[in-house]
């Protein structure tokens, strides 16, 4: 199994390995694996194989377009891709054949990648269980609702994917599957060509295998897009320069309140676990308290995103109800339930909140608290989205990645929360801190 997107990045570029070696080693894991993990819509083999032998002859002729040149990643079933379904997880969309790429699978093409196919979400990437199974325990859930990416990632049938957010549904997957994924600030990657859920709140961002792989992939994504007015003109750093620089120990914040009282014992000794390694590796993790505004973020975020949902789906949903899961069904019912004046209210809520919570980051260079509430729980669920919907209600940027593991071999993950616009120093950070938590690097369950 290859190591990592950087590592097979780097063979490639220096002549190590081809582009279709590098393939054939991601669709060997997907041969081993797929029957018991599930995590795959759609795999085009013959399309893929024909993308690196291309990228093999531009490396032969002198073309070389970049650290993703002959990658092969995996894109979330709600991005469309030129030629192929973007079905959402729906049974009656299963044909509905795109027209044209989605910005960020056309920036990915246009770097190079190779694309192996469409990689399982939960239904409308809402919460209805996935067909995916946890490799590191197959009657666990891989979350959702970038499911199928977090699962393959973590079996190695890719080397970088795309996700998105608009709950917990980057951050929470990669926890649960031992994996590292940035959800960038909102505005950050573009969302056009995507199955929207909630557009004030819809953030897409890169899942991988390492936390180099994150950078080079959001290196890739980031970045205003006159098709969606919701990106921003901002100049984008280099993501992986500021990986390699050298960072002196941090000062972080840690959050307490919601993040320990809805924690489950396992992730509370995890935590202690992570402040104390890092304080005894001069990192400051100092005590700060959310705005009073805080305590109605998972009342409010559920409002936006139901509402926001039901306004896309309501013409559907009255000709197709069939064709809905009973949770995306609920939260749909929810919205079309829901005053104007609540969820104006909860606009207002959602603007105050983004204001007041800069406050917390006075004197720190980053929040550091819990990416899940508890160790990936029975598939008959996607998790709980708790601890992720802050900073998708927010839009601010946060790092996960894994911090240690349960006593019966399940991965638990901690992510960084920063400040607007702060992805190159919320990858430092997170560079910073993982190798001094010293956890243990292993192979999922299904691969022994």
């Amino acid at each position: 199994m290859i190591s990592s997107l950087f590592a097979a990045s780097q063979d490639i570029r220096q002549g190590r390995r081809t582009p279709v070696e590098v393939l054939e080693a991601c669709l060997a894991r997907i041969d081993q694996l797929e029957s018991r993990v599930h995590a795959w819509v759609l795999i085009d083999r013959d399309g893929a194989r024909r993308e690196a032998e291309k990228r093999t002859k531009e490396l032969r002729e002198g073309h070389y377009r970049g650290p993703l040149h002959g990658i092969p990643i995996g894109i979330k079933d709600i991005f469309d891709v030129f030629d192929w379904p973007t079905a959402a997880g729906s049974r009656l969309w299963k044909q509905s054949i795109a027209r044209q790429d989605s910005t960020c699978v056309r920036k990915c093409r246009e770097a190079g990648a190779v694309f192996i196919g469409k990689t399982v979400t939960t239904q409308y990437a809402s919460f209805d269980p996935p067909p995916t199974s946890n490799p590191w325990n197959t009657a666990r859930t891989p979350g959702g609702s970038s499911s199928g990416s977090a699962a393959a990632l973590a079996c190695g049938m890719c080397l970088g994917a795309l996700g998105s957010q608009t709950g917990g549904s980057i951050t929470r997957p990669a926890s649960y599957c031992g994996i590292p994924a940035i959800k960038p600030t909102y505005g950050r990657v573009s969302c056009h060509g995507v199955v929207p859920l909630a557009p004030s709140m819809d953030h897409p961002g890169p899942m991988a295998r390492s936390l180099r792989d994150v950078a080079l992939l959001l290196q890739v994504l980031a970045g205003p897009d006159p098709l969606d007015p919701s990106t921003v003109n901002r100049p984008v750093p280099d993501y992986l320069a500021a990986l390699e620089r050298p960072t002196p120990p941090p000062r972080l914040g840690r959050l307490r309140g919601l993040f320990e009282e809805m924690a489950h014992p396992d992730v509370r000794e995890m935590m202690e676990n992570v402040a104390g390694k890092l304080g005894a590796a001069g990192a400051s993790v100092i005590e700060v308290s959310p705005p009073a505004a805080f305590a109605e973020v998972i009342q409010r975020h559920r409002i936006v995103m139901a509402v926001e949902a039901a306004m896309f789906h309501e013409p559907r949903l009255r000709h197709h109800p069939e064709d809905y899961g009973p949770r995306i069904l609920s939260l749909l019912q929810e919205g079309l339930a829901c005053s104007a004046t609540e969820y104006a209210r909860t606009k207002e809520h959602q603007r105050q909140l983004r204001e007041e919570i800069l406050i917390c980051f006075e004197g720190v260079d980053g929040l550091i608290l819990p990416a899940t509430t508890c160790p990936a729980p029975d598939a008959g669920t996607t998790g709980d989205p708790a601890f992720n919907s802050p900073w998708s209600y927010t839009g601010l940027p946060a790092v996960s990645f894994l911090s240690g593991w349960t006593t019966d071999g399940l991965p638990l993950g901690v992510q960084i929360v920063g400040r607007p616009w702060s992805e190159a120093e919320l990858l430092a950070l997170a560079a910073w801190c993982e190798p001094r938590l010293e956890v243990e690097q292993r192979d999922p369950a299904l691969l022994k």
